[in-house]
């Protein structure tokens, strides 16, 4: 099945080049090849186009000044695998004015193989997972057990392909690149790193688990969010009345590989596991809808340190809360009452497996379904 993707791509190529990153199997060598069907296009995930191009990277010069088409953006899948080349594209951008699209699965080899090159000339997307609203028909049970990498979504063994998934590229792709020294150590955190998805970080409860520096833990989870395997979620600090706590959280980039790590299965609605599946879910399809929309409000989480907690709060004006009850009462709402005390919040949500939208004492109730149509249709 082929999905119609949100992100615009064409719109940001016609003014200036771009990096599209995104975590392996997010479809970005498919998209790419499918929107510019003509543009000429270098796989450095084939063995002959890198050594090629790694022996003698002015070949890549060479070859577009051959045949320069203004027409169509030059596209480099996977640059972070060669970062010597920004000089090359830096150059033809400065000279010929070529467009290129710069793919990459990982920002920490470009960020330090020198991509301040292209500070200002080439514009910065990221190409997410699938979201619901590029799902007609989108199964929520099955995203929330399997996630919704697009080759996972649509597979026969979903549990099978996650499981791979996570042996050949969470694990190895990192230990490839150089990142860790061993990797018995690194799969090992990311189990643990999984089972506090969506938890308050304690690098040091980690690091006890582990028999390891808590500076190493702290290392380990910014690999994570270099090579775009999670996302940190920063604490809403700005109350006055309830002093908020100010430690992060994490979450990975997709449901199903949280799950995959975890160990977790079979996730079933009413129950624990269920309410945090759908938290990590509405997480990343807000996520996704911000930078999808360049949407420049910031998303965070409110805690205070009596323990009222909203689980998103954008901007200072839109609260969010996330349950998977299938009737939300009073007693779920105090996290959004006690914030919408200490700054003005414009919208008050609680999201939820509730049949029917409805008003809860100045508080919407929306069922998931109504939410996701409301947030991808840019009233949220």
């Amino acid at each position: 099945m082929e999905y119609h993707r949100i992100i615009a791509l064409e719109p940001l190529i016609k003014r200036k080049s771009l990096f599209l990153f995104g975590p392996r199997q997010t479809g970005k060598t498919f998209l790419l090849k499918k929107r510019f069907p003509a543009a000429r296009f270098y796989n450095l995930l084939l063995s002959d186009v890198f050594f090629r191009l790694s022996q003698r990277p002015h070949l890549l010069r060479e070859e577009l000044i051959s045949q320069i088409d203004h027409g169509q953006p030059v596209i480099i899948d996977e640059i972070q695998k060669l970062p010597v080349l920004l000089d090359e594209v830096h150059n033809l951008i400065e000279e010929k004015q070529l467009k290129f699209i710069l793919t990459g699965s990982s920002a920490r080899k470009i960020k330090r193989g020198g991509a301040n090159l292209l500070a200002g000339r080439a514009a910065t997307c990221y190409l997410f997972p699938l979201v619901s609203a590029e799902i007609p028909g989108y199964q929520l049970l099955k995203i929330l057990n399997f996630g919704s990498l697009p080759f996972i979504y649509n597979s026969e063994s979903p549990e099978d392909d996650l499981l791979s998934y996570v042996g050949t590229y969470l694990k190895e792709e990192v230990q490839a690149e150089g990142m860790v020294r061993r990797i018995e150590n690194f799969s090992k955190f990311l189990q643990l790193a999984a089972l506090v998805n969506g938890e308050l970080l304690n690098f040091s409860n980690v690091a006890s688990d582990m028999g390891m520096p808590s500076k190493t833990i702290k290392e380990y989870f910014l690999i994570l969010e270099d090579t775009l395997i999670g996302h940190f979620l920063q604490p809403f600090t700005r109350t006055q009345k309830r002093k908020a706590i100010s430690t992060a959280k994490f979450y990975f980039f997709d449901v199903g590989v949280a799950n995959t790590l975890a160990g977790r299965s079979h996730i079933r609605p009413r129950t624990e596991l269920f309410g945090k599946a759908l938290e990590h879910f509405i997480f990343l399809e807000i996520k996704a809808f911000l930078s999808y929309r360049n949407d420049k409000r910031q998303i965070s989480f409110w805690r205070s340190k009596s323990g009222y907690e909203v689980d998103f709060v954008l901007g200072e004006s839109t609260g969010i809360e996330v349950k998977g009850t299938e009737m939300v009462t009073e007693k779920h709402l105090a996290g959004l009452k006690s914030l919408a005390q200490e700054i003005p919040l414009k919208k008050k949500i609680v999201v939820s497996l509730d049949s029917k939208p409805r008003l809860l004492e100045n508080i919407r109730v929306l069922p998931v379904s109504v939410f996701l149509k409301e947030l991808w249709g840019g009233s949220i």
